[in-house]
């Protein structure tokens, strides 16, 4: 099992004084007219953190890395996106966006910074549904993969149990390639906001999203709250997933994992091209 991220520290005076991240993203998304255009939830999210090769990552990013103290480092995702729907949903449009509002997520992700905006960019993103798969590409330049996904992130104990195990499998139908995890959280555990000036801050506090589709570059953007999380152990069982599609996982070490149990009313900004 992997030890969680240690939190950092900062002075006091500088917490005091310092503009949460997800004040900053209220502000940058309603800059922009006609925002947001989707609302949702994401449930039951499970954060696992790798560090990896700077100059090897970079290769296969087309952003600048954002890198912390030089360390340059990339998330597994896994989530349940639940009830999406537009800013201002009528029964009609509730009803055309029923058959993709709901389901599972493994998302691959890695940190950015463009045009002085820090952000995250998506290697790859894992889910089951077909119709998603063919939508998320040609509209937000989201590179979706179809996959077989089975999550048991529910939380459930005996009263006896000291833990609460978190598993999950997410399988490629056509290569077989499979990434499943297994998390453990303490029977009781303390969701709280991430630590100021943090690693887990800096990892998980992120509110806009670049993509490359083509020669298209985009970028959305995000609004919710702070994150609710807890920092869980975590054993990696299978990586064929992330080791064949990206040889330098090979090298790569898990350095903490988050849990989150519900971010409710979270809102998703239309896609814009992102200026030279």
């Amino acid at each position: 099992m992997h030890s969680a991220i240690k939190a950092e520290g900062c002075a006091d005076e500088v917490c005091a004084t310092r503009q949460p991240q997800s004040e900053i993203a209220h502000e940058r998304l309603l800059s922009l007219p006609g925002e947001p255009l989707f609302i949702a939830d994401w449930l039951r999210t499970l954060m696992i953190h790798y560090e990896v090769e700077p100059a090897a990552l970079q290769c296969v990013v087309p952003f600048p890395l954002d890198l912390n103290d030089g360390r340059a480092f990339v998330s597994a995702v896994a989530f349940t996106l639940s009830g999406m729907r537009t800013r201002f949903c009528g029964p009609i449009a509730k009803w055309l966006l029923k058959p993709i509002s709901t389901h599972d997520f493994l998302n691959v992700r890695t940190y950015v910074r463009v045009n002085g905006e820090a952000g995250i960019y998506f290697l790859a993103e894992w889910l089951p549904n077909r119709l998603s798969v063919t939508l998320g590409p040609l509209a937000f330049g989201l590179p979706y993969r179809f996959g077989r996904i089975n999550y048991h992130h529910e939380r459930k104990f005996a009263a006896a149990n000291d833990s609460c195990p978190l598993t999950g499998r997410v399988e490629d139908p056509n290569t077989g390639n499979a990434f499943a995890y297994a998390a453990s959280l303490p029977s009781d555990p303390h969701f709280r906001q991430c630590e100021p000036a943090s690693l887990t801050e800096w990892l998980m506090e992120r509110y806009t999203a670049f993509t490359k589709f083509g020669n298209i570059r985009r970028f959305f953007r995000v609004w919710h709250r702070p994150w609710l999380q807890a920092q869980t152990s975590v054993g990696v069982t299978e990586q064929t997933l992330l080791d064949r599609n990206w040889p330098l996982f090979h090298n790569a070490r898990i350095v903490g994992a988050n849990f989150s149990p519900e971010l409710t009313n979270i809102w998703m900004g239309w896609p814009h091209r992102v200026s030279d």
